[in-house]
């Protein structure tokens, strides 16, 4: 065969080539694939990550306030409410949880002078008794001598897919709530 006869065939074949269209969907779809599929599983980790750093707000949210509505506290009604962490926080594992419950006093004018009371914890440590606190900016210096319950909630998340990226991430809250019915709720039980 001529060269000038096998340059017309390769001209036939490449004409051919650009007008078939029967493999363009199938090329397409194996280069979008990965991009797809790395978007839905990260927006669904996404998802599961933000769900529980709200089920983390929600739990120290309702310790804290479940603590302010007491006269006093007794090792077994702190028991009860540290318990009731792993209710907010289901459907998710709370078996590493790190839930805190304290009372601090806050003096009156004073920089120094806010101190722990009492402080309690569920798969933690509690706060030492007459250790110093850092406030908030927002409830320094009152007027009067105030006491203050306060709720810290650690959950260390492990995510399903991204672990090898990201490895455990420790979501954190805090919350401060007003003793409800008294001044301040005096511990009256054994330590916790």
């Amino acid at each position: 065969m001529r060269p000038a006869a096998k340059l017309a065939e390769f001209r036939s074949l490449l004409r051919r080539f650009a007008k078939d269209r029967q493999g363009v969907s199938a090329v397409e779809f194996a280069v979008v694939l990965p991009f797809m599929l790395l978007l839905y599983i990260g927006s669904a980790e996404l998802g599961e990550g933000y769900q529980i750093q709200f089920k983390v707000t929600e739990t120290a949210r309702t310790v804290t306030d479940l603590a302010s509505q007491y006269i006093s506290l007794t090792s077994s009604s702190m028991s009860s409410i540290l318990g009731a962490s792993s209710t907010v926080v289901s459907p998710y594992p709370s078996g590493s949880m790190v839930v805190t419950v304290s009372q601090v006093q806050v003096k009156a004018n004073a920089s120094s002078g806010i101190v722990y009371l009492w402080s309690c914890s569920l798969n933690g440590t509690k706060r030492t008794v007459g250790s110093a606190v850092a406030l908030p900016s927002n409830l320094q210096n009152p007027s009067s001598t105030v006491y203050l319950i306060y709720g810290e909630v650690t959950y260390p998340y492990t995510p399903s897919l991204g672990y090898a990226i990201t490895g455990t991430i420790t979501m954190n809250q805090t919350s401060w709530f007003y003793p409800r019915l008294v001044s301040s709720i005096p511990w009256s039980g054994a330590s916790c």
